[in-house]
């Protein structure tokens, strides 16, 4: 027994953090690569390595990541100073390498003298699409940094292999991610990039992207759905992300086709990211005012939401709650109690659909029939429910209005 406790605690010594070991860096000249300061972390391995976000088999383990800053090729050094012997522990350790090759774009690097001369040659990187904006960006110590956005489809030639760079970041740092069918011409592609000075030249190094994809609604309409938005984390906490998201909508607003806008299955990050960029907008409106908002959800902020900023039904009463939320005396006890029953009843609209149906098969179905066809709280699961619904929204709403006091 003492003798497989000690084998048992040997192997856990080869196990280790996929988070940990892992770390990216953009490089755009060859001081970077040897720059810890340039290193980031993974925000997720668990797509990658699975649920565990463990990797075994090896002490000391580093997986480097580099990735050129313009043109995005990609370089892998695995290091470690032991690795398990397959023989000795009867265990074999992970391919490391396999697994990220299924990540990582094709053709990607694994000899440093060639990723070096890679660098070389970024000063030839050329954006695909066309420039439809521009940002500077002054940061907490005064710097000014300078940004633009690029509209592509999938057309020239090249792109697709820059786009598979750019898009070889997302299973480690948007959950549920999956790559798109970039043989769809329903797709479009928002690009974003710093632009930055390198021995006197003006060079471009990506920062971001975002994927969109055109729906079709009956019956001359498009539905737009947001789908990948990235920030890198070397550009992130600048505001970019709401400015990737404001340069794509402003491209909307005087299309006739555009119906509305959605988001394909947003991470809380991302809703809260859209939740500030809609409020904003909102605020500017003659139907989001102090005056029409303590009078309630009305067809006209609908209407004026639909046509000016093309926001969903959804996403518009959602709008109209936040900003109600801010509009409201939460020390008053009144005030809060008024907003609280108004949110409650859109949360009750499910339940009242069940109790509907509930009367439609009382004349079919027994108790117990019914009960498993629609799944039946009680009145005191259904109140917590509600009340556990309304706390997560409060939340919610409440981290978009911190934003928009410190933007």
């Amino acid at each position: 027994m003492a003798e497989l406790s000690v084998a048992k605690n040997e192997l856990e010594e080869f196990k280790c953090s996929a988070n940990d070991a892992i770390e990216f860096k953009l490089v755009r000249n060859v001081q970077d690569i040897d720059d810890e300061e340039k290193a980031f972390p993974p925000d997720m391995t668990h797509q990658v390595f699975g649920d565990s976000e463990m990797i075994f088999g090896y002490r000391g383990l580093k997986v480097s990541i580099y990735y050129t800053g313009s043109k995005l090729i990609p370089y892998l050094r695995i290091s470690h100073s032991e690795v398990c012997n397959t023989k000795e522990h009867g265990v074999s350790p992970d391919d490391i390498e396999k697994l990220l090759a299924q990540e990582l774009p094709p053709g990607y690097l694994t000899n440093l003298d060639t990723f070096k001369a890679a660098l070389s040659d970024e000063a030839t990187f050329k954006p695909f699409g066309e420039k439809i904006d521009s940002y500077t960006v002054t940061t907490k110590n005064g710097e000014e940094r300078h940004f633009d956005v690029y509209f592509a489809k999938m057309e020239k030639s090249g792109f697709q292999k820059f786009h598979e760079r750019i898009q070889s970041f997302i299973k480690f740092y948007i959950d549920a991610a999956s790559y798109i069918d970039v043989d769809d011409p329903q797709w479009q592609y928002y690009f974003l990039f710093e632009r930055y000075k390198e021995d006197g030249e003006t060079r471009l190094a990506a920062a971001g992207y975002m994927t969109v994809y055109n729906f079709y609604a009956y019956p001359t309409h498009i539905r737009p759905r947001m789908s990948q938005v990235l920030v890198l984390t070397p550009f992130q906490r600048l505001g970019l992300g709401a400015k990737l998201v404001q340069t794509f909508y402003n491209t909307c607003y005087s299309r006739s086709d555009v119906l509305d806008i959605t988001v394909e299955d947003p991470s809380d990050n991302f809703q809260r990211l859209r939740d500030f960029v809609d409020a904003q907008n909102c605020m500017k409106l003659k139907y989001f005012q102090l005056s029409e908002l303590k009078k309630g959800f009305s067809h006209d902020m609908l209407h004026e939401a639909q046509t000016k900023l093309k926001l969903s039904k959804l996403q518009t009463r959602r709008m109209y709650e936040i900003l109600r939320l801010k509009a409201t005396d939460q020390s008053n006890k009144e005030e809060f109690r008024e907003y609280r029953l108004d949110v409650k009843r859109r949360l009750n609209i499910p339940y009242m659909k069940t109790k509907r149906m509930f009367l439609k098969l009382e004349n079919c179905l027994n108790p117990e029939e019914i009960a498993q066809t629609l799944g039946l709280v009680t009145k005191e699961q259904k109140f917590l429910t509600l009340e556990n619904d309304f706390q997560t929204a409060l939340a919610a709403y409440r981290r978009v209005l911190e934003r928009l006091a410190s933007s």
